[in-house]
């Protein structure tokens, strides 16, 4: 399908932006790099769902093809890409994390928690403190619940372990730590590091209030909320549409 195709059905469709995801889009990075300046001429936003194991010249020619946001799926520490990846570097996501951020490009971090995998302490303490390294403060990370699939059959993440894990973050100093593949579990909002305001409550994808103002700013306690998003116009009303992976 011809880029420019794909965005004339984005549009017909109403949506806000494209996003490139499975099964990983650095394999489509020459496609991506034709499709993006079409969608951001007609005012669509740009984002990459990846495994962050990307050169750092593909990394700059998504930028300069106008990429908006990167999602990067961390596996856990050394040992996890290790065992489970091959013995891939696992400073190179990290790397391509911290460019793209250094970039302009928004970055959020996932972490798939599978039991027997990556759930222990070691690993999850080695996440929060290479996103703290690379990353800092107030780069969101998400902490998502596994469900066993085609030839994987751990049992499905532990709840408890995706909140051990956000709470270990949220103590080490990261503002916006959330649990994810849990719907209607509280911390798929997003609060205010400063007050606790909930900004955002959201149920699966979809945005159920959205609270952060015009400036970016806590309503209740004026804190900066350091999000990422577009003002477009939208059923005739404009609203502020959040880039939220």
């Amino acid at each position: 399908m011809p880029p420019a195709r794909i965005v004339e059905t984005a549009i017909d469709s109403g949506d806000e932006g494209l996003c490139a995801s499975f099964q990983e889009p650095t394999l489509l990075t020459d496609w991506a790099i034709d499709t993006f300046p079409i969608a951001r001429e007609r005012g669509l936003y740009c984002c990459y769902v990846s495994n962050g194991y990307m050169t750092l010249e593909a990394l700059d020619l998504l930028r300069r093809s106008r990429l908006d946001a990167v999602k990067i799926d961390v596996k856990g520490d050394e040992n996890t890409y290790r065992k489970f990846c091959g013995s891939l570097d696992a400073n190179v996501p990290w790397r391509n994390a911290e460019a793209a951020r250094n970039m302009g490009i928004h970055v959020e971090i996932v972490n798939l928690v599978i039991s027997g995998v990556n759930d222990d302490d070691s690993t999850l303490v080695s996440v929060i403190d290479k996103h703290l390294k690379h990353l800092g403060p107030e780069t969101p990370i998400h902490f998502t619940r596994y469900f066993p699939a085609y030839k994987f059959h751990a049992p499905p993440t532990d709840v408890g372990r995706l909140e051990h894990a956000r709470e270990t973050a949220r103590k080490a100093g990261v503002k916006y730590a959330y649990i994810g593949n849990v719907r209607g579990h509280t911390y798929e909002n997003t609060f205010c590091p400063e007050c606790g305001e909930r900004l955002i409550a959201r149920n699966g994808y979809d945005v159920v209030s959205y609270k952060v103002t015009k400036e970016k700013r806590c309503p209740k306690c004026t804190a900066r909320i350091p999000i990422t998003g577009m003002y477009i116009q939208k059923r005739r009303e404009p609203t502020w549409v959040s880039i939220w992976l």
